[in-house]
Order: C-alpha cells, then structure tokens, then sequence
C-alpha cells in the first residue's frame, strides 16, 4: 500500500510541536488521512488521550481538535462564557462530595435517628471457572458406532463374538446384546465408579431416554449380586488356579 506523507509545524500547539498527515494512496482505504503528533523531544503521539498525558498540566488541550489541529472555537467560547458567569464564593467553607465519602446514612441532620445493625451470615457466591477443567458432554448411545465391526486375531481369522450373560440385560431403544456387551466392556475398563447398570424402568428410557438414561451408566438393566453370585464367582477363580497350577507343574 502507497502512502504520502507530509510534515509541517502546527500552529495551535506550541513552537516545536510538528503535524504528519499520512494520505493513503491505493486499496480499500485510499483517501483516509491518518493524523500524527510529534513533539520538540521527537515522540509521537496518535491519539488525543496519548498527548493530553504526556503534556499533564503543561498544556490545556480541552478545546484543541486532533484530527484537524486547530482549537474548536465552538467549545472556547462556550468555555469563556462558562467562566465569566461563575462565581464563586471563597469565604464558604469547601463542602465534601459525598460520592467520595464512604458509605453512611444521609439523613436530615434534623431527623437523628437511632440505627440498629445486624449482622447477617456472609453469602457465599460460586464463581463459574470458564478458564478451569471443564467436563465434556457424553454422547448417548455411542456404542452402536461400533455395531457390525467385529475383530480378527493374528491370523486374519474372525474372533467369535463373546455373548452376554443371562443375568445382564440390554435396555434402550433398538439396543442389542452387542451394543450392551460393549458398554459394559467400556465402563470397566474406563469407569472410576460402581457400575449398577440403568437404575430406571425399561419403559421409561424407551419413551424418554435422552432424559431418563444414565450415561455414566452401561446399557444393561439394573444388576442385583446375590450372596450365591459370589460363591459361584470364587468357585470359577479356583478352578481356574487349579488348571494353571497343573499347567505350571508339567512345564
């Protein structure tokens, strides 16, 4: 993008104060005049607020227009007239601002009145972290991504599906022993909680399971362990201890 430049003194500024005038030559801004200060010292300034803190109180620039460095008439003589019609009365004694006075009761001082303070259990505000560790939202029904894919051991041959047990049951809308068995596979092997399967009715979640379904949750109807469960499941691990310990003794 082409740009001329031009420099000159400016006049209501004091002797030593320099203008620039950047005129932008081409693109989608051609024509728009980008206005610069600069000071005896050399520092440039590109907007008002920037030149009224680095003069401070060296200079009034209350009526002085940056984008065409005059002063405004406008405002001057309204800011003469302000001055010559206020008066102000010097043997009065300086009143405080009450907006920078803490907070107290503004009564009449011909109304004095007894106040009572009570004192009132703090309130307690929880802050959102939007910045924090944020949970992200678990999609219902994921596993029947997974429906149709089946897996192949090293020789290419295909794994024999794994049934579900008896005991478990699939509960959802179009949700197979499959989807189920994949769940609960998931929220073992994933899920830091006890896995109680979905607590609601199975006629529930099929009318409404965006709402009553449990995502933390497999997709298996509620399971109840029994004391006779367990004993089967203890029976199972010695038997199998039992067969590794042959194994073990012949090798």
């Amino acid at each position: 993008m082409s740009v001329e430049k031009r420099r000159f003194e400016c006049s209501a500024l004091p002797k030593g104060w320099q203008r620039e005038e950047v005129v932008r030559k081409t693109g989608l801004s051609a024509g728009k005049v980008d206005v610069c200060y600069y000071s005896p010292e050399g520092q440039r300034f590109q907007s008002k607020p920037e030149l009224v803190r680095a003069t401070c109180d060296s200079l009034d620039l209350t009526t002085f227009d940056f984008a065409s460095g005059k002063c405004n008439t406008l405002l001057l003589a309204r800011r003469q007239k302000k001055h010559r019609g206020t008066h102000y009365d010097y043997s009065r004694g300086m009143r405080n601002d009450a907006s920078l006075v803490p907070p107290i009761r503004q009564t009449a001082s011909i109304f004095k009145q007894p106040v009572t303070v009570y004192k009132l259990q703090e309130g307690k505000v929880k802050t959102d972290f939007k910045h924090g560790p944020q949970e992200k939202p678990k999609q219902l029904f994921w596993e029947k991504r997974l429906e149709g894919l089946k897996a192949c051991d090293i020789d290419g041959n295909e794994i024999h599906p794994m049934k579900l047990p008896k005991v478990l049951k699939p509960i959802g809308p179009n949700v197979f022993d499959e989807t189920s068995l994949q769940s609960v596979a998931t929220a073992l092997h994933v899920s830091n909680q006890p896995i109680n399967g979905q607590l609601n009715i199975s006629c529930t979640i099929e009318n409404n399971p965006a709402v009553y379904l449990n995502p933390e949750q497999p997709l298996v109807q509620a399971v109840t362990i029994s004391d006779e469960d367990i004993k089967k499941q203890e029976e199972r691990v010695n038997q199998a201890r039992k067969r590794l310990q042959e194994v073990m003794k012949d090798l």
